[in-house]
């Protein structure tokens, strides 16, 4: 192993070790106790250490939001390959995404609700962001009338699981209607479709 081999190694480990407590420590405190002193003192290394990974706060919480959609497009990806027709796909992929943001809020935050330097809806998107979309976009692909945009529809259907997510989480919408609003949203979407 050559040192350039061994330094890249090292310094991707880095990276990952800081990924991994700022997810860590927002999920148990929240983003707001994440900082790069808090940071720093977590993992044993000083503030330049880190600087010299990422940036600043917002860097870190991109490449955990990328690592968050690389994990949401696998789950979304078994639930959607798991259901039996076009409806149970669509119904699995609206589960299997609330359940997501459910246990991983501080996650699904970094991903979906804090800005992030991240090109989402565009070709440069990272691929864990399009795989993530993708999943849905599959689900929601083949309830698609003719005439529709595929994409557009797929976006609103994503729009209305954040939403009913977001509103949830919030307390605005009662949790103990949630799946009744989620069938809701599913029916609506794919009526006509077994």
């Amino acid at each position: 192993m050559t040192i350039q081999t061994r330094r890249e190694r090292e310094r991707a480990e880095r990276e990952r070790l800081i990924v991994s407590a700022a997810r860590e420590l927002a999920e148990t405190e929240g983003w707001d106790a994440v900082t790069t002193r808090r940071l720093a003192a977590e993992i044993e290394y000083s503030q330049p250490v880190l600087y010299s990974h990422f940036k600043d706060k917002g860097a870190i919480m991109a490449a955990v939001a990328v690592e968050g959609c690389a994990e949401l497009a696998a789950e979304l990806r078994t639930a959607r390959t798991a259901a039996r027709g076009t409806r149970g796909a669509l119904s699995a992929v609206g589960e299997t995404y609330t359940s997501f943001a459910r246990r991983r809020p501080a996650l699904y935050d970094a991903m979906f609700t804090h800005m992030v330097d991240l090109p989402f809806a565009t070709p440069e998107a990272p691929a864990p962001l399009q795989a993530a979309f993708g999943e849905i976009f599959q689900a929601v692909e083949p309830i698609a009338a003719e005439g529709d945009d595929p994409g557009v529809l797929t976006e609103t259907y994503w729009a209305g699981l954040h939403g009913l997510v977001t509103l949830m989480r919030s307390g605005r919408l009662p949790e103990q209607a949630h799946e009744q609003r989620l069938a809701l949203l599913t029916a609506h979407f794919a009526a006509g479709v077994s």
